[in-house]
């Protein structure tokens, strides 16, 4: 069975607004590296949308502003993706399908299904599957910043019971962000 894997930066005050963390090479190769674990990103509409057509623009163009963007962006732009949506029309790319059927219900079809692990991206889809216990494992960048505003993860989750994870992997960025990844018990 594959795992779903949720990866998410945030600021040292819970915040999870893109608009408001900074991103730099190191949290860029970070997210690559993951990213070749998986063959397969799952989003809602509004993370796709923030996503695409943003990197695989970056991919075609090389036009990052640094080697490790363009590699994140190309390495991105290759991987399928699943977008949760009743109102977009149709993905961007080629490789991009649209479900409109029960989440938990292709969730599970998707984890049944032969191939690497599944990416979860955003806020408001990786809660939904939280609350269904259908995440693996966490993938956490805590920035060394505190933003004081935005949206934060995990807002309007509400569990069953507690989670109980287990560290598994830790790394100190130079930077002084801190990738921390965990197992569900």
């Amino acid at each position: 069975m594959r795992n779903v894997i949720f990866a998410i930066n945030l600021s040292i005050d819970g915040c999870c607004d893109h608009t408001k963390l900074t991103g730099n090479e190191e949290v860029h190769e970070y997210f690559t590296h993951l990213m070749q674990e998986v063959d397969l990103l799952v989003y809602g509409r509004k993370t796709y949308q923030l996503m695409v057509p943003f990197w695989p623009d970056v991919a075609k163009k090389q036009s990052g502003q640094t080697k490790a963007m363009n590699e994140f962006a190309q390495i991105f732009d290759s991987i399928d993706k699943v977008v949760f949506s009743q109102s977009l029309e149709a993905g961007k790319e080629k490789n991009t399908r649209i479900v409109r059927t029960d989440l938990q219900e292709e969730i599970l079809r998707l984890k049944e299904e032969e191939g690497k692990s599944i990416l979860l991206g955003g806020v408001t889809l990786p809660s939904q599957l939280i609350e269904l216990g259908l995440v693996d494992e966490y993938c956490i960048v805590v920035h060394p910043e505190v933003v004081g505003e935005g949206r934060r993860l995990l807002e309007s989750t509400i569990l069953q019971e507690k989670l109980q994870l287990k560290l598994i992997e830790s790394k100190i960025f130079e930077s002084g962000c801190v990738a921390l990844r965990y197992l569900k018990q």
